[in-house]
């Protein structure tokens, strides 16, 4: 969040941006209760929808694209090439969270972003043992703003998360294709039970944008969006894993559930949850390194 409050920094009163419209909760919080009181706007839409998007940007005002792809928790791919080029056509600041993919399966800055951001608490230190941020810029200048931001707010890390951070840095590679590998094979599981509705996953085929994902020579990730048949059952469910925790973080070695809706998203009034999908079916998986079978042993007993 000081990452993304920072960048935010850069805008003015008076500007607007047009953002992902299922973000993580706490990004959505940031841009409703800090930042539009100061008089910097979110506007939201769905931004894997390229056409919603450049509708958006007929508004002079808009000065900044905040996107996260895939999202959290639906996991929607944008085609950032394409935004990218719509956004420096129209003098607008392209920022991405890429905390889902890392830089391991997905370049921003590669493929046309400015600015690129992420929880470096999940993926990047891996071993949720530390709390902290990342921005990553496409230009000097840019670093240079940020830089000056971060000394003149003072949000920094100290010397021992930033060592923890470093360390995790080291493993990345590794852990990002076990989790990827595991979460193949607990989402094609979750697809032939009959109790699961729905499963979000980009490594399925029919996943909305996965093409993209594919063209750019990039992964699936270790994220998983699934329904339950019953919302009955979600608590016995968040109350019987004992392989995955029940726990709001991601992208750690231990396998983790989440309920979005009274948990990461519960910010966002219930109507707009129930309008983007973000149901009181839904459950939220980040798979981990343990063994593939006793993920899926852990899920069978209970769905």
């Amino acid at each position: 969040m000081a990452a993304i409050d920072t960048v935010l920094r850069l805008f003015a009163p008076g500007d607007r941006l047009v953002v992902t419209e299922d973000l993580y909760g706490g990004t959505f919080r940031l841009f409703e209760k800090m930042f539009r009181p100061l008089g910097i706007e979110a506007v939201y839409v769905d931004t894997s929808d390229l056409g919603t998007v450049q509708a958006a940007f007929a508004d002079p005002r808009v000065k900044g694209l905040f996107v996260e792809s895939p999202t959290n928790p639906l996991l929607k791919i944008a085609d950032l090439r394409a935004l990218a080029l719509l956004a420096r056509a129209r003098g607008a600041l392209m920022i991405v969270d890429n905390t889902f993919l890392t830089p391991v399966l997905q370049r921003p800055l590669e493929q046309g972003a400015d600015m690129v951001v992420y929880s470096a608490t999940k993926y990047l230190a891996g071993h949720n043992d530390v709390v902290a941020g990342a921005v990553v810029t496409r230009t000097p200048e840019l670093s240079e703003r940020v830089g000056f931001l971060q000394n003149a707010a003072g949000s920094i890390l100290g010397p021992q998360d930033a060592w923890l951070t470093l360390r995790g840095l080291k493993t990345l590679v590794l852990r990002v294709e076990r989790q990827q590998a595991n979460a193949q094979a607990v989402a094609e599981w979750l697809c032939r039970h009959p109790r699961v509705r729905r499963v979000r996953y980009p490594g399925l085929p029919g996943h909305p944008g996965r093409d993209i994902l594919l063209r750019e020579k990039s992964g699936s990730g270790g994220m998983i969006a699934f329904e339950v048949d019953d919302p009955g059952r979600i608590p016995a469910i968040l109350s019987g894993v004992r392989v995955f925790l029940f726990a709001e973080s991601l992208g750690g070695v231990e396998s983790l559930i989440t309920y979005p809706a009274v948990q990461t998203h519960a910010d966002l009034d219930a109507a707009t949850r129930e309008r983007l999908g973000i149901n009181s079916r839904l459950l939220r998986l980040s798979v981990g390194i343990e063994d593939a079978q006793e993920l899926l042993g852990d899920l069978e007993g209970l769905l």
